[in-house]
């Protein structure tokens, strides 16, 4: 359901395959640095990445379809840990790869110093539900980050849609990745889209990557976006949206 959009080739970067990118750069707790960028600045990115930077390439394609349905709670628990940015964060999703047809239940929360510590299982279901192993998973995940589990019921809030490709920068053994296309859904069918941006994250264990200082010098900026949380609130009006007012006014199609 991700929106067609033209990105440039990835086939200057000499491959990485699935295995050596997990046994390099696995990075399940690491420090995120989010960037927002027209799509038309995306060619200028990678014209001048580090010359060592590699592509994720699994059977000859490098650019893959990804769905994530994004579980809360009635009261929208993780929407407003967020919103309000409480020590206490976390997310809890069905992570679909959409050219393989693997799924994952993943829960994601917050380390001691500001890290995100992803932990996920397989998951068989439909979306629909996380089924009882999910809910178990999540449940010890959420105790175990300090997030008292009792009375969290989660129901599927919202699905995102996007083409990502990966990149490996091994000079400094983190990962790149570089979403287009990304549209947003609830249940009910309401959708939009961001067609012309693109969403860059860097993902390193400590220290920024050359790929971040690259996107410093060309004038980029990490920003605050939440593929759930600022979906949401694109979506629903009546959620407070104050942390990601620029991303709404200046990248997202109405605003």
């Amino acid at each position: 359901m991700s929106v067609t959009v033209e990105v440039p080739h990835f086939h200057r970067f000499a491959p990485v395959s699935l295995a050596e990118l997990v046994g390099e750069a696995a990075l399940l707790t690491r420090l995120d640095r989010k960037y927002l960028l027209p799509a038309d600045a995306l060619p200028a990115v990678l014209d001048r990445m580090p010359y060592d930077v590699r592509a994720l390439q699994i059977d000859q394609q490098r650019t893959f379809g990804y769905r994530s349905i994004y579980f809360d709670t009635a009261g929208l628990d993780a929407f407003h840990a967020a919103a309000y940015q409480r020590r206490r964060r976390f997310k809890v999703r069905v992570r679909t790869y959409l050219d393989s047809g693997l799924n994952f239940v993943e829960v994601k929360t917050r380390g001691g110093r500001g890290q995100t510590v992803k932990e996920r299982i397989p998951y068989a279901g439909n979306g629909a539900d996380l089924g009882h192993e999910g809910r178990a998973y999540t449940a010890e995940t959420l105790a175990g980050a300090g997030i008292s589990p009792e009375g969290l019921d989660f129901q599927p809030v919202m699905a995102t849609y996007y083409r990502r490709n990966t990149l490996f920068v091994p000079s400094t053994g983190s990962r790149v990745t570089i979403d287009t296309g990304l549209t947003w859904q609830l249940p009910d069918g309401s959708t939009t889209h961001m067609p012309h941006s693109v969403i860059i994250e860097t993902k390193s264990a400590r220290a920024a990557s050359d790929v971040d200082r690259l996107l410093w010098s060309l004038g980029h900026r990490p920003c605050s976006i939440s593929k759930y949380a600022t979906g949401l609130a694109a979506l629903r009006p009546e959620l407070p949206a104050n942390r990601w007012r620029p991303v709404l006014r200046n990248f997202m199609k109405g605003f």
